[in-house]
């Protein structure tokens, strides 16, 4: 993992938050920072869309709207 260094101002009572939760669970409070912003990053990050997305064209522009008509006698012998 490249990581790229910045500086982060937090309220004085969430620090010793987490550096007793670091202490307690015998990590860094840079360690637990990290892992926050991953999780943020993740739950609020764009999500990519299939590369299949919109990949079949019909050329019917109706064909949405037919599809009960098209599908008639479908799986039928």
């Amino acid at each position: 993992m490249k990581a790229q260094k910045t500086t982060v101002y937090l309220d004085e009572a969430d620090y010793r938050r987490i550096k007793r939760i670091a202490t307690e669970s015998g990590r860094s409070p840079a360690s637990l920072v990290r892992e926050a912003v991953s999780e943020f990053a993740k739950r609020h990050g764009r999500r990519r869309r299939p590369k299949s997305l919109g990949i079949g064209r019909s050329g019917m522009p109706d064909l949405g709207e037919r599809a009960d008509e098209l599908l008639t006698g479908f799986g039928r012998k």
